[in-house]
């Protein structure tokens, strides 16, 4: 008989809630001055692309679709630990390689027309095991099977190779398992300390197989979970209006049903200063990162009101996101590292940070992981600082003296992230032009596009941005896995665009993954995987973000995190603080 280690999830649960001590009883009695009510507004400067779980790949769509959808645990909006969520309990054998969850009992899915009667049903185990196949299922619109069960879970690479073959094996991955309606079990090919990390990303998300025979691909808008708030209504790049889910499952500590809000609202207004207007004008609670040519202006009008009533709350915290620019390593212009190396050396990340950012941005003088992770010792990486003569130095190596020879290059980058995209990438631009001697065309194109010519190899050098699916290293070292470069040349690589391959690195990652006992030995092989990556130049860390939130004062129980993890099913408004902010 196995034998199994039990988590108890149910007690983490209980005490998940956070409520400030000096509030329980309002929130209790419902009265005195919380206004448990309302709709909570932000906005997003990209458009949202799809709210289907497997098919959520940027962060507008991330932002909504966790509103709506569950998975078996969830991170801590406080602190980004695993919580439980749809699984009560779990237990795991010894080695780590077969898990059970227990799932709750009595979750409904949203009311939608997909149900007989129009009423949603009961959650269970067949759900999650449908899901799980169609996040294994060979698809275009598939964006997590590679990050999350390929090489993982057993028989998730068979299972998706057959669906690519036209010849899906019968009874799905077989590493998943349905033991009855409320118990699932996940077997895994290997030790791997993060797997409870993956379970609560995007693709992992359980959705019933009714809404995808009714739906489709138009799951995109169609959004069938068991979250707090469901779809009202959908405005493609106006807005998205969610509402409260008055079947939801969960209560905090006292009894009250959650959420508290009556729904949430989300607008597309790409331009920051019209975004801050918004704000100012109470049409927003919030808004994310700060218009870079008015974060002066802002924080100085913050000062000053501080000692009074400050009309916002700051909030600011180390990113777990980096913004970098990628190689194709399979291509002649790039396959030597001394090129690679001198484009390094040729950026000023300083200048860029202090000059347009004003300061919003921690220069990426370290690796491809952030040093917003608390245990990883980045300050012990050898990296990249601005150093001209070197840049000359290693272009005259790889043949190219004062970049005589050098073929013209474009900059690739998508046309989304408002004014601060475009003032990045043009000084980007310049430096390399003005430091290497070379020519340097820089082009915009809408993202879907910029991120298919990437992964079809049609574009050799490009911007990219990264934000951690869930808080561990791996999920920013995975990019360099030559695990994720397919067999076939022409397929796409998904993860692993730049297609960087060396045996080392990913042998540290396999002992770093197997390791389940010693954090700091795992931190310690992904810091070497990490170094391995910056002595071959495999990409080029411009700067890793700082989170800047501004939040109206009355808005309540939404704490930042370092991966901008957002819950809203706690959120509340306080009701004396918002007559005095909108008087």
């Amino acid at each position: 008989m196995r034998k199994l280690v039990y988590l108890c999830l149910s007690i983490v649960l209980l005490s998940a809630c956070g409520e400030p001590e000096d509030e329980k009883t309002v929130l209790v009695e419902g009265k005195g001055g919380v206004y448990l009510g309302g709709v909570f507004k932000s906005n997003e400067i990209e458009d949202f692309r799809s709210l289907f779980p497997v098919s959520v790949a940027d962060v507008a769509s991330d932002h909504i679709a966790k509103q709506i959808f569950e998975g078996l645990v969830k991170q801590s909006q406080e602190d980004l630990t695993i919580r439980p969520s749809l699984s009560e309990r779990l237990a795991y054998n010894t080695d780590g390689t077969v898990w059970t969850f227990h799932l709750h009992k009595g979750v409904m899915f949203h009311d939608d027309e997909c149900f007989e009667g129009g009423k949603g049903r009961e959650m269970n185990a067949n759900d999650f095991k449908f899901a799980f196949d169609m996040l294994c299922t060979a698809s275009a619109d598939n964006h997590h099977f590679g990050n999350t069960f390929k090489n993982t879970v057993k028989g998730a690479n068979e299972y998706y190779q057959s669906t690519l073959d036209g010849k899906p094996l019968e009874g799905g991955v077989s590493g998943v398992k349905v033991i009855d309606k409320y118990t699932l079990e996940i077997s895994l090919t290997h030790p791997f300390a993060g797997f409870i990390n993956i379970l609560s990303t995007p693709g992992c998300w359980v959705y019933p197989p009714e809404a995808y025979e009714k739906y489709g691909a138009s799951m995109r808008t169609h959004a069938v979970g068991t979250g707090p708030f469901k779809v009202k209504s959908i405005s493609e790049g106006e807005s998205i209006v969610l509402v409260k889910n008055e079947s939801y499952w969960r209560e905090d500590n006292f009894g009250n049903k959650l959420p508290y809000l009556d729904g949430l609202k989300f607008s597309f207004v790409k331009d920051k200063k019209s975004e801050f207007m918004k704000f100012k004008n109470n049409d927003l609670e919030m808004i994310f990162r700060l218009p870079v040519e008015m974060i002066s202006e802002i924080l100085g009008e913050f000062d000053n009101a501080k000692e009074v009533n400050a009309p916002f709350d700051i909030q600011v915290e180390p990113a777990m996101s980096i913004f970098f620019l990628g190689f194709q390593h399979t291509d002649k212009t790039f396959e030597d590292v001394n090129v690679r190396k001198a484009f390094n050396y040729a950026i000023n990340r300083l200048k860029i940070v202090e000059n347009i950012l004003q300061g919003d941005g921690i220069p990426g003088f370290y690796g491809i992981v952030p040093p917003a992770f608390k245990s990883y010792k980045h300050k012990k990486l050898e990296g990249y600082s601005y150093d001209l003569a070197k840049a000359k130095e290693y272009m005259a190596k790889a043949g190219y003296p004062n970049g005589k020879g050098f073929p013209k290059i474009t900059l690739q980058t998508d046309n989304g992230g408002g004014e601060r995209n475009k003032l990045i990438c043009a000084a980007l631009q310049k430096m390399l032009i003005d430091n290497l001697n070379i020519e340097v065309e820089l082009k915009s194109v809408p993202w879907g596009e910029h991120y298919e010519s990437i992964e079809n190899r049609s574009t050799i050098f490009w911007k990219s941005e990264w934000v951690a699916e869930y808080p561990d290293p791996v999920t920013f070292l995975t990019l360099l896995s030559s695990k994720h470069i397919p067999k076939d040349r022409m397929d796409k690589p998904y993860l692993n665009s730049m297609r960087f391959a060396n045996g080392e690195f990913d042998a540290l990652m396999d002992k770093a993954m197997n390791e389940l006992e010693s954090t700091r030995k795992r931190m310690k092989y992904y810091l070497m995987a990490d170094q391995i990556g910056l002595d071959q130049a495999a990409i080029v860390p411009v700067f890793y973000d700082e989170n800047y939130r501004l939040l109206k004062p009355y808005v309540k129980n939404f704490p930042a995190n370092a991966m901008e993890y957002r819950d809203m099913s706690e959120v509340y408004f306080d009701k004396d603080k918002m007559e005095m902010a909108r008087n």
